[in-house]
């Protein structure tokens, strides 16, 4: 295996469009030394599956790139808070499939977002998003996978922009699972939902974030408004990743980009930020 790039873990996401193998490549030449994937299309309900062959060559390009953790974020059209019988039965379907690619391809960690409690009070959106969960694990073998709860910006009836809303779900089902429950944080969304991030961090408990989203804001502190911003260029500004990147709590995550990559180089330029803020 590669010499390690840094002692710290950073990258962004890529697309498995190509192929599973070359996506870490793309991530590698960038300066990367962990990624997110889509482990199918995120905004279909069908998804295609990787061949045998493809997770080999993506295994054996981890080890030679030193890329990890992988990390996973689920298709966007779960909700598994939803009240809607028929899209709550998908987004468990959904999930569980998630899980098992997930599995197949070794991925570390698989992020997901608590859903929209739209029609619903919500503590019982918070039990239905516990239950989802439950039944998605249903058939899913005991595994090192780590599934995480994403804080969300705020937008609508989206549950997750407080930190009891993420807490409270994990509490039902934390030992319960064929797999452990943590957090995946947001800069961009801890932002906009009026968050303190390292102070939201710690009520999570750190050792329960392995995973932070690295994204700047185009939009004010409490908006509510999740729009990501390329690193130093929103309101989040460099004084904030510096800090949050520095601290000695949070160093050890891996932090994950998904800001906007419109050009080529866009991708490089931002890990080459977060790691000049964070000294590496």
């Amino acid at each position: 295996m590669l010499e390690s790039l840094t002692t710290m873990r950073i990258g962004a996401h890529y697309s498995v469009a190509g192929s599973l193998e070359g996506a870490v490549r793309l991530a590698h030449k960038a300066g990367a030394n962990t990624m997110q994937i889509f482990t199918a299309s995120p905004r279909m309900w069908r998804a295609s599956r990787h061949g045998a062959d493809d997770i080999k060559r993506l295994k054996a390009a981890r080890a030679e790139c030193d890329v990890t953790p992988l990390v996973s974020h689920a298709n966007y059209l779960i909700n598994l808070t939803s009240a809607d019988e028929t899209i709550r039965a998908k987004s468990i379907l959904a999930f569980r499939e998630e899980l098992f690619r997930c599995l197949l391809m070794g991925v570390d960690y698989l992020v997901v977002h608590p859903g929209n409690y739209k029609d619903q009070p919500l503590e019982a959106a918070i039990g239905a998003a516990a239950l989802a969960l439950s039944e998605a694990a249903q058939g899913v073998p005991e595994s090192p996978l780590m599934v995480l709860l994403e804080n969300t910006a705020g937008q609508g009836a989206s549950l997750g922009s407080r930190v009891e809303e993420v807490a409270a779900i994990r509490s039902l089902v934390d030992g319960q699972l064929p797999y452990r429950v943590g957090y995946c944080l947001d800069t961009c969304h801890a932002h906009a939902a009026g968050l303190d991030f390292v102070e939201a961090a710690s009520k999570l408990g750190f050792e329960n974030v392995p995973v932070i989203h690295t994204n700047d804001s185009k939009n004010p502190r409490g908006s509510r408004v999740d729009r990501h911003d390329n690193i130093g260029k929103g309101h989040l500004g460099e004084a904030a990743f510096r800090a949050i990147l520095t601290h000695p709590e949070l160093r050890n995550k891996a932090f994950i980009l998904e800001t906007p990559f419109d050009n080529d180089g866009d991708d490089a330029r931002d890990i080459a930020e977060l790691k000049r803020l964070a000294g590496a």
